[in-house]
C-alpha cells in the first residue's frame, strides 16, 4: 500500500508474523531505474521474504526493473493491474490495465524472461463498465499464456471514473464468488483473495476454496491480528511475541534510526495500532503522537510509551 508498507513498517510486521509473505509499497519502473535506488529499495533481511510490486505499463522498462528487484535480493516480482488512483492512471498503468490484458501478458512476458524469480499479477475484477464475469478470465488467461502462475485478486471493480481511490476501497461492491469461480475455471494457477478481509476466520474460510489470501488495511490498522497467522495458517509451533516483546525489539532498530538522522516518527507512525482494544491502547497512541514527532527525538520516546502502557495496564489489574 502506498506510503503505508515501507521498510520500517516492514520490518515492525516481521516481528509479529514470522512467515508471512510481505509486500512492497508499488513502485514505478522509471523511478528503480533512474532513482535513488537505495531509498526505494534497501530493506532489512529480516523482511524475507518479500516481495517488490512494481507499476508500470511498458515491457522493457518492466523487465529491468524487475532485474533490478531480483538483484537486489527481493523473493517475487508483483506487477499492479489493481491501483485506481489518478497518478496512476495519469501514467497508463495501475487498474486501468485491466482494459488491456495483452499488454500485460507482454509485460509479464518480459518480466519473467529477465529474473529468476516468480512473478505475479494483483488486480481487480474489472473497471468502469466492464463485465467482470470476462474481463478477469481474458485478463487472467492472456497472463498464464505469459507463463504467469500467481495471481492477487481485489475482489472489486475500481471505477475510474467518479470515485476516489479510498471510495475506491469501499464503495464497489465486493464479489467473493467471482473469484471462487475463477479458481475453478484455472484450478492449475495459484488465485490469493484481496479486499475487505478484517480477521483470520474470514482468511481461513477463504482458504477452504483458495490458495492465499492478502490483507492489507486490516494488517495496517490492527496488526497484531496476524500473530496468530504463523500458527493457525502455516502451522507454525513457537510462540508469537508479545506486544511488549515487540516494542522491546523495535528499540534498537528505532536507534539505529535515529543515528542515521532518520525522524522516528518514520517508525512510530506504523505502530499505533499496535495495542488496540488493549488497556492503554489510547495512551500508547497518545503518547506516540505527542512526543515522536519532530527533529531530534530519541528513541527512548518507545520505552517512555511502553511505559505508560504497562502502568495502565497495572492500575486496570488492580481494579479488576
Amino acid at each position: 500500500m502506498m506510503d503505508w508498507t515501507d521498510r520500517h513498517d516492514r520490518f515492525f510486521l516481521r516481528l509479529i508474523t514470522r512467515h508471512t509473505r510481505l509486500y512492497t509499497e508499488m513502485v514505478t519502473a522509471d523511478a528503480i531505474r533512474f532513482g535513488d535506488r537505495a531509498r526505494l529499495l534497501d530493506f532489512d533481511a529480516a523482511e524475507h521474504p518479500l516481495a517488490l510490486q512494481l507499476g508500470g505499463s511498458d515491457p522493457t522498462t518492466l523487465a529491468e526493473a524487475a532485474k533490478i528487484g531480483e538483484d537486489w535480493g527481493y523473493d517475487e516480482i508483483n506487477l499492479n493491474v489493481g491501483c485506481p488512483s489518478d497518478r496512476v492512471q495519469s501514467g497508463a498503468f495501475g487498474a486501468c490495465l485491466m482494459r488491456e490484458p495483452d499488454l500485460v501478458a507482454r509485460c509479464m512476458a518480459a518480466m519473467r524472461a529477465a529474473v529468476n524469480i516468480p512473478v505475479s499479477v494483483k488486480c481487480r475484477i474489472g473497471v468502469d463498465d466492464q463485465d467482470p464475469e470476462t474481463a478477469l478470465p481474458e485478463l487472467v488467461s492472456a497472463c498464464r499464456e505469459a507463463g504467469v502462475g500467481v495471481f492477487i485478486i481485489h475482489a472489486r471493480k475500481a471505477w475510474l471514473e467518479g470515485l476516489s481511490p479510498k471510495e475506491n476501497r469501499e464503495i464497489p461492491p465486493l464479489d467473493y464468488p467471482l473469484v471462487y469461480t475463477l479458481k475453478q475455471q484455472f484450478p492449475d494457477l495459484s488465485i490469493v483473495m484481496n479486499g475487505g478481509i478484517e480477521t483470520l476466520d474470514q482468511a481461513q474460510n477463504h482458504l477452504t476454496r483458495l490458495d492465499g489470501v492478502m490483507v492489507g488495511r486490516a494488517a495496517y490498522k490492527t496488526p497484531y491480528f496476524l500473530a496468530d497467522v504463523d500458527r493457525l495458517i502455516f502451522g507454525a509451533s513457537e510462540a508469537p511475541l508479545s506486544r511488549d516483546d515487540i516494542v522491546e525489539r523495535l528499540i534498537p532498530y528505532a536507534e539505529k534510526l535515529v543515528a542515521q538522522n532518520t525522524p522516528l516518527h518514520a517508525l512510530t507512525r506504523h505502530l499505533m495500532g499496535l495495542y488496540q482494544g488493549c488497556p492503554g491502547g489510547r495512551l500508547w497512541r497518545r503518547y506516540l503522537s505527542e512526543n515522536a514527532v519532530g527533529a531530534n527525538v530519541s528513541a527512548t520516546v518507545l520505552r517512555d510509551a511502553l511505559n505508560v502502557v504497562q502502568t495502565q495496564r497495572a492500575r486496570a489489574a488492580l481494579a479488576s
